[in-house]
């Protein structure tokens, strides 16, 4: 496994202590069944479609109160799930990610993985921590960097929404289309037919296929950062290691008419 994915092996391996379970599914699919001593977050209503330096701040401190309101201290391994390997359990690693914290894991494959376990419909309670966050602002992108990366050859820009979206045909915006030069790879051709990553090598073959190198600058964007997060991990277990979320993706760029778009045609 790479050093962000675990597995049931890893789960039943390392002392529970060691680590916290975070489930980001909804509040439903929680309290319907979960894993024993899993806390609960659901990353969906947070959306930051303002990546100013102002809002930038904002997101920051309250991804961390957040995290202080889980119990989280940095001290620990914390394992995000959720069904499969979906953009959930990847939203929630990533803004931990930023945040600094060292150990951030995803369970890969979700539950679907975990052949027979009991689930749990109990939370236990939480102690509220204080967790203090050590930014990592390689890894988010904003409206500023990408306009400015636009002219840069020695960085890419990776669209991972669907071809319809894409092609301007399915429009989420005040405009339909896609950000200049960007390529655009379906987030979920990433996954395999059991919800899990491919492997590392057939990521990297097709990541290299669309003309993308590991000393290159890679910025993925979506609609809303979430997808573009699972698509940061799976470049990262290509073995591309500069890569950043546009936090705002489409739901800023779209909706900012100073901004070039362009309408790519299917070929």
């Amino acid at each position: 496994m790479s050093q962000f994915l675990v597995d049931a092996d890893w789960l039943k391996g390392t002392p529970s202590r060691n680590f916290v379970l975070i489930d980001t599914r909804t509040a439903e699919e929680f309290w319907a069944g979960h894993l024993a001593h899993a806390r609960h977050l659901d990353p969906f209503p947070f959306h930051y479609y303002d990546t100013s330096p102002k809002a930038i701040r904002e997101f920051t401190q309250q991804s961390e109160w957040i995290f202080s309101a889980l119990g989280i201290t940095g001290k620990e391994a914390v394992v995000f799930y959720e069904n499969d390997t979906g953009m959930r359990a990847a939203r929630g690693a990533w803004i931990l990610e930023y945040l600094g914290h060292p150990a951030v894991k995803i369970l890969d494959g979700g539950l679907k993985a975990l052949d027979g376990v009991e689930l749990e419909t109990v939370a236990d309670p939480i102690r509220p921590s204080r967790f203090r966050s050590a930014p990592r602002p390689e890894i988010l992108a904003t409206f500023e960097e990408v306009a400015n990366a636009l002219g840069d050859r020695a960085v890419r820009i990776l669209d991972v929404r669907s071809e319809a979206e894409y092609y301007g045909e399915n429009v989420r915006a005040k405009r339909g289309g896609a950000i200049p030069r960007a390529v655009n790879r379906d987030w979920l051709l990433n996954l395999d037919e059991a919800g899990k990553f491919k492997s590392p090598q057939e990521l990297r073959t097709v990541f290299e296929s669309l003309g993308f190198s590991p000393n290159q600058k890679i910025i993925a964007y979506c609609q809303g950062g979430y997808r573009a997060a699972h698509a940061y991990y799976a470049l990262r277990l290509a073995g591309f290691n500069r890569v950043s979320n546009y936090l705002g993706s489409w739901g800023e760029w779209g909706n900012r008419e100073e901004l070039p778009i362009e309408t790519p045609r299917r070929p």
